[in-house]
């Protein structure tokens, strides 16, 4: 019997197919993007999803005549591969989510003189050019100027409409002000009297506002124009509340609406000098600037900004992962102990994430989950970017390891956390791999390094304990984390896919996830990750050194380690963290969740 969804997606591409031919169109391309390149898009920019049925946050659909596919990597392969399955899209492999392998398929399969479209409102200025330049040299068309969903979603989701509100003191340590003085600074030594934002953590860092636009992240949809005493904010009618919006005049901060943040990059004085970022914005906006506006590409100076967390906001960091990890204690003591009791009901990995939020909102400053939360028991936690299914997932029963990945937004900061933890009776096979993926996480910890280091000449030293046994993994080692902003954040990021060019450079209070971990495709998954802060180590004569300080507090599963794996060092190390996160977390928890805390955090 046929999936009925497999018939809505044959409808869908036909409609599309139709669209083009009037359109004249031979390939269309549709990014995994919206105006503002954001990684989780609101419903109406969502249309790789649509037209595929293709749920993962990364991933490149393209269509022609006789051809449908989506490009996305190896966290995403197995997913894709049951999404995708009857539905006439082809899964397309690529190395990493950085890859424009597309882009040279799109390439070599177009003749000269065929037309490629893709809508230039959620086409990053970066790939577009990369395209038009593949594109230009085997003569095929670029058109950016057609969005052909328009033309087939009927029912295409409207604009968000949630309302803006004001992050406030004390957790936003920096006024406004002040951040737009530091902006304008940097514009002057650029030697640009106006700047474009887009990108939404950028726009909320700089305002101290938040919003609930996007799944997971607390930010809100606009473009933001800077001048040399004058900010624009362009966003939806009604989503700034009155008071508010007063409140930001007080900082010449006005309001236009979200449509005319092109018309007025058009309507910049000729000779001026616009600071724009390649990499953040879009073909769309960077075609509204006028020729007779002068171009200065650069990034963002908000993203090295919101990068680097002032000791203030990593003090709020610190509170917020006492509470983070006093929740989790409750979640994991009450979980074990369901497990344990013969009489109870099946508990699904769907529950899991159900169960882990409601533990996290009952602490102060709880905002919303960071992102979906990853709960995967045996086989399915090998799937690294596992969402649980609400009918249909599995029961948590009998013998083997579940992977627990989640996170929260806090007023106070952002949370990610990865643990793993034994069902019933595990294996030494299942002990051998998570003791090589806590060396490896362990390994970087510990590592001290010169300031300005390039983030992803990092990971190799995650990896080694786990390549020295002939195995690897097929994700970066961590990525940066927002202040109650966006639980991945650049522009670092410790991974082999990044290039290690001067804007990753290490510095200074940026906040970094430490991720590895061993996934054995049909039998189980591991992953341990605690978050990290770079701290100032020294100048012993070769420079300032950086080391880590961990934030995450919660216990390691302990019964999962092959202690006899691990050297003297190591096993302090471990018994030293837990040593910390009992005495940090037991003022907040009690019961049976302080017993749970004081049980998993004996010395081994």
């Amino acid at each position: 019997m046929q999936n009925p969804e497999n018939s809505t997606i044959a409808s869908r591409l036909a409609s599309l197919r139709q669209a083009m031919r009037a359109h004249r169109i031979d390939a269309l391309m549709v990014p995994s993007a919206d105006p503002h390149l954001s990684e989780y898009l609101p419903p109406r920019w969502q249309g790789r999803e649509w037209l595929s049925n293709f749920t993962g946050s990364v991933g490149t659909f393209i269509i022609t005549a006789d051809f449908a596919g989506v490009w996305t990597d190896g966290r995403y392969w197995t997913q894709a591969e049951s999404e995708l399955a009857g539905t006439g899209v082809q899964l397309m492999k690529i190395s990493s989510g950085a890859s424009v392998q597309y882009v040279d398929w799109l390439a070599a399969t177009l003749q000269r003189g065929q037309t490629v479209a893709v809508d230039g409102a959620v086409l990053g200025l970066s790939i577009a050019r990369l395209l038009q330049q593949a594109l230009q040299v085997k003569g095929v068309d670029l058109r950016t100027d057609l969005d052909l969903l328009d033309e087939v979603w009927q029912d295409r989701p409207a604009l968000p409409d949630a309302p803006v509100y004001e992050h406030l003191p004390p957790y936003a340590v920096t006024p406004r002000a002040a951040k737009l003085a530091e902006l304008r600074a940097e514009m002057a030594r650029l030697g640009a009297q106006h700047h474009i934002i887009s990108t939404l953590d950028d726009i909320a860092y700089l305002f101290n506002l938040r919003g609930s636009d996007v799944n997971y992240n607390p930010i809100f949809l606009s473009h933001a124009l800077i001048g040399a005493d004058q900010a624009t904010l362009f966003v939806a009618d009604g989503k700034v509340p009155p008071e508010l919006a007063a409140t930001l005049a007080q900082d010449k901060v006005a309001l236009a609406p979200y449509a005319a943040a092109h018309a007025a990059l058009a309507a910049l004085p000729p000779g001026s000098t616009l600071l724009l970022d390649p990499r953040r914005i879009t073909s769309g906006t960077r075609q509204a600037v006028p020729a007779s506006v002068n171009v200065v590409e650069a990034i963002n100076p908000t993203t090295f900004a919101k990068s680097k967390k002032t000791e203030a906001e990593a003090f709020h960091v610190r509170d917020t992962m006492e509470q983070d990890g006093a929740a989790l204690c409750e979640f994991f003591s009450e979980l074990e102990q369901t497990l344990a009791d013969p009489r109870r009901l099946p508990l699904t990995e769907y529950e899991i994430g159900t169960r882990i939020t409601a533990a996290r909102s009952r602490r102060p400053g709880f905002v919303s989950p960071s992102f979906g939360t990853i709960a995967g028991f045996k086989a399915n936690g090998a799937i690294m970017h596992y969402r649980a299914p609400v009918e249909g997932s599995a029961v948590i029963e009998g013998d083997g390891l579940l992977l627990i990945d989640s996170g929260g937004q806090y007023v106070g900061g952002t949370t990610d956390i990865t643990r793993v933890i034994a069902v019933g009776q595990i294996t030494a096979e299942h002990k051998r791999d998570f003791t090589l993926v806590l060396k490896g996480m362990m390994a970087l910890s510990v590592t001290r390094f010169p300031r300005g280091t390039k983030s992803p000449m990092l990971d190799a030293i995650a990896r080694a304990p786990i390549w020295a046994e002939g195995v690897d993994f097929g994700h970066g080692t961590g990525h940066g984390v927002g202040y109650f902003m966006n639980v991945h954040e650049g522009p670092q990021s410790i991974s082999p896919s990044a290039m290690p060019e001067a804007h990753t450079a290490m510095e200074p209070g940026m906040i970094t996830s430490i991720e590895p971990g061993i996934y054995r495709p049909g039998k189980w998954g591991i992953r341990i990750e605690n978050l990290v802060l770079n701290r100032l180590a020294g100048d012993h004569g070769f420079g300032p050194f950086l080391a880590f300080e961990t934030l995450t507090l919660c216990p390691i599963d302990t019964r999962c380690v092959d202690k006899a794996l691990l050297r003297a060092d190591e096993l302090q190390w471990l018994n030293d963290y837990h040593a910390t996160v009992r005495a940090r977390l037991s003022p907040h928890v009690g019961g049976a969740a302080l017993a749970w805390l004081e049980e998993r955090t004996v010395a081994i």
